[in-house]
């Protein structure tokens, strides 16, 4: 939206620390903001939190009162669930319907505010269309209720124990294995006389999780390249410019990667080795394409997810205790990986029969990496996840084929960087490709209980609209 002159002079005044008698506009600066935004949600007979926007009266009595507080911006919800971050489920409007605002629509309803909330007394509101993208995609929020319904119907066939199973991909007829990961309580972290052990790794801290399923191997170039080459025009954004909904399947309305602009498998090979060098974003993804196909629904690890997977019920450096020199027998790093990623599965498993935890190729965990990750969980140690706020940095664990013994550690940790992107020639850079992660790659969990919509929408599309 457009700011009228008097507001760009109103905001203008106030970075400057001048003042001007311009006032907002509410029928041009702020009525455009609700209308498109808020009304459709809060009007009608059953408006969401009992909270009415169509008039004045409502805007100020309705719902527990008390949202606009004419001169305190700051103690105005109007105002203050606009701004929350990005993953806060309080956010309005919720991140699945269009939210958050922009910074000028904030900053509008701020000013709007603090100059006395003025609403001229005849005006009503009405939910209108907001105007989006020439081309919109259909992978938004309906498309996750639709694959959100085939997965439950799934659940409902397949009720009992988790037990590990082998499953095909619909689309490609290529085969993948997930192990049944028990849940329960564990120490996350390492200790502090661990060697070579880092800061971020502790306090050491008791978590629970709940059971989940995880996949043996990392993703393979077998699994992901259908996936990312799809002989499909597509939109930067990753949508499929031919699509039609009476065409096409909740499959083809997921997006995919847009071609890369170089061989991704850098000549280290394709058949049976693992995928590498794609963003968060770009995983995320693949696990709603897999899920949509599959009817299970797959997404990232969190960290505390990882660790509990990693170690097996160990409370040793390795998996297998901790003395580095077994990494022979468990793990390619830059002792034995001949500058190189290697096939998946060729080394001694844990002792929950996953290969490949520590070394190969790192892997993407769904949490925001934050080096304080043990002081922020302390109030909620049950199925812990750091929610991503901003696109770097997001967390990686497991240690990649040119690391040292210590990075390949249970506990140890690291956060992704922009300069994985540094030798990417396009403007803007891709949203699918970290070309200079090369040891970077991801395997793919299950949890035993269904998240809700909303759940799933997050997990899928925690890193868009961030880059």
């Amino acid at each position: 939206m457009k700011l009228s002159l008097a507001l760009s002079l109103c905001l203008f005044g106030i970075s400057s620390g001048l003042v001007f008698a311009a006032e907002v506009d509410f029928a041009k600066d702020v009525a455009p903001i609700l209308e498109t935004n808020c009304v459709s949600c809060h009007s009608g007979d059953e408006p969401a939190g009992d909270y009415l926007l169509t008039s004045k009266e409502n805007a100020f009595e309705s719902g527990s009162g008390g949202a606009i507080l004419p001169e305190s911006p700051e103690d105005s919800m109007f105002y203050t669930m606009t701004v929350l971050p990005r993953t806060d489920e309080l956010l309005m409007p919720p991140l699945r319907s269009g939210g958050p605002l922009s910074k000028s629509e904030t900053e509008t309803l701020k000013i709007w505010i603090a100059e006395g909330a003025k609403w001229p007394e005849d005006m009503t509101l009405k939910a209108r269309a907001k105007e989006g993208p020439k081309f919109a995609t259909p992978d938004d929020f309906e498309l996750v209720k639709q694959i959100h319904a085939k997965i439950v119907a799934q659940a409902k066939k397949e009720q009992g124990d988790p037990a590990n199973y082998k499953n095909t991909i619909p689309v490609t007829e290529v085969q993948y294995e997930m192990i049944a990961i028990p849940g329960g309580e564990f120490v996350m972290g390492s200790p502090a006389t661990e060697e070579l052990r880092r800061p971020e790794e502790g306090p050491q801290t008791k978590v629970t999780v709940d059971p989940f399923w995880m996949g043996k191997c990392e993703v393979t170039w077998d699994e992901y390249e259908p996936f990312m080459i799809t002989q499909v025009d597509r939109r930067k954004d990753g949508s499929r410019i031919d699509y039609d909904a009476n065409a096409h399947t909740i499959v083809d309305a997921v997006s995919q990667p847009t071609p890369p602009y170089t061989e991704m498998s850098f000549g280290m090979g394709q058949h049976g080795y693992p995928a590498i060098s794609m963003t968060q974003h770009a995983a995320n993804k693949y696990c709603q394409w897999l899920s949509a196909q599959t009817g299970h629904f797959y997404r990232l690890p969190t960290e505390a997810e990882w660790e509990h997977a990693c170690r097996a019920g160990t409370t040793t450096a390795y998996s297998f205790g901790d003395d580095p020199e077994k990494l022979f027998d468990y793990a390619w790093f830059y002792d034995n990986a001949n500058e190189k990623y290697q096939k998946v599965g060729l080394k001694k498993a844990n002792p929950w029969g996953l290969h490949d935890m520590h070394g190969n190729v790192m892997e993407w965990c769904a949490d925001q990496y934050v080096p304080d990750y043990f002081e922020k969980i302390q109030s909620s140690t049950k199925n812990p996840f750091i929610k991503p706020v901003s696109l770097y940095p997001r967390s990686v664990r497991g240690g990649g084929w040119d690391d040292d013994p210590d990075r390949l550690r249970s506990a140890a940790r690291r956060g992704s960087e922009a300069a994985w992107k540094q030798q990417d020639p396009q403007l803007p850079k891709s949203i699918w490709y970290h070309t200079d992660a090369q040891q970077l790659g991801f395997r793919i969990v299950r949890p035993v209980k269904v998240p809700s919509p909303e759940e799933m929408y997050f997990y899928w599309n925690s890193a868009k609209d961030v880059f």
